[in-house]
């Protein structure tokens, strides 16, 4: 009995020799591997990061400064105005919120028409329409974040929660040419080059337009009508309308005091608010250039009885420059020349 139980007990502890250094083997393998990691993880974290020659780029914003340690690969905008002129300069742009869909101006995503088929192009995804939705930014995983500072599209009451999550800068577009955007966001991105090159081609593009055409009668008023005929916004020479028309050889008429509102669009001095009974004295050009506007919109504002009376109306001098037109951006802007190099074809006049 006495052997039985010393070859029992020599048999068990040979067991229990062998399951403990079974799992000492296990997990002084594990800790190799964990003290290895451990030592790499030290190693890269104490590596330098890569120098990129021109970042970090620090820049101001209404909101403060933003600084990018490298250029941006996937941004998001927050603003349906601002992402033409990022598509234009072949800027990262991976999502955009959108406006009203299946309008006029706007495709099935809420996307400008103008850019539409370029954001197709590059796979632009559409995060919502209208209201910002924070959630659905969050979820494209942008490493940079685009908020207009002020309109429709701004998402600013977003900044704290978005800022948290990646770099957002805040950019205001009511004061600046969409040239203006461009070299921003080439700055912003990398794409300088992209900027300039398009710039310079644009530029080009407009003198070539002031040699090819012959003006309509002069000053002119430029104007997006109401649809309801009760008034219009007229373009100042502040505009990004303005200054294009003006490039292009066009004089815009004064717009009388007597018809300006005590404020015109909040703050803007772009466009100067007309309606009531002084509507009709503050469309006093020689010719009415109508924004935001087809054909239809002229046999709207021809069949306003109130306007009748108006110089350009009764000699005919209305023109429409494109549904596209009522905000300024690389795309609508060359749709723009192309419409006005089209009606005012110099051989054809």
């Amino acid at each position: 009995m006495v052997m039985l139980n010393t070859i029992v007990s020599v048999d068990a502890w040979s067991r229990t020799v062998t399951l403990l250094t079974s799992r000492f083997t296990v997990l002084w393998f594990v800790c190799l591997l964990a003290g290895c990691h451990s030592a790499n993880e030290d190693k890269n974290s104490a590596l330098p990061v890569a120098d990129i020659e021109g970042w970090p780029r620090t820049f101001s914003t209404i909101a403060g400064e933003v600084t990018l340690n490298q250029p941006p690969l996937r941004i998001v905008s927050t603003s349906v105005t601002l992402t033409g002129s990022l598509l234009a300069i072949n800027a990262p742009v991976i999502a955009s919120g959108g406006t009203n869909a299946n309008t006029a101006v706007a495709d099935q995503h809420g996307f400008f028409r103008q850019w539409s088929t370029v954001a197709q192009e590059r796979g632009l995804k559409p995060l919502y329409q209208m209201e910002p939705n924070a959630e659905a930014i969050v979820s494209v995983n942008p490493d940079l974040i685009i908020i207009a500072a002020t309109g429709g599209d701004s998402a600013l009451k977003l900044y704290d929660q978005l800022a948290s999550v990646a770099p957002t800068m805040v950019v205001s577009y009511d004061d600046k040419s969409w040239q203006q955007l461009a070299r921003l966001f080439g700055e912003i991105s990398g794409h300088e080059e992209d900027a300039d090159e398009l710039i310079r081609a644009y530029d080009q593009r407009v003198a070539h337009v002031r040699q090819a055409i012959q003006l309509p009668p002069q000053p002119s008023t430029a104007l997006v009508y109401y649809e309801d005929g009760s008034g219009a916004n007229v373009w100042t020479e502040e505009s990004a309308q303005g200054r294009l028309l003006g490039d292009l050889g066009f004089t815009l008429a004064d717009i009388p005091e007597s018809v300006r509102g005590n404020e015109s669009q909040g703050k803007r001095h772009d466009i100067v608010q007309l309606s009531g009974e002084k509507f009709a004295d503050g469309l006093n050009g020689a010719s009415l250039l109508l924004f935001a506007a087809d054909d239809t919109m002229i046999s709207q504002l021809k069949q306003n009885p109130f306007l009748s009376h108006v110089s350009a109306v009764r000699n005919d001098q209305l023109y429409a420059m494109g549904l596209d037109t009522f905000r300024l951006d690389y795309y609508s802007s060359s749709h723009m020349l192309n419409q006005i190099e089209t009606l005012f074809a110099a051989s054809i006049r």
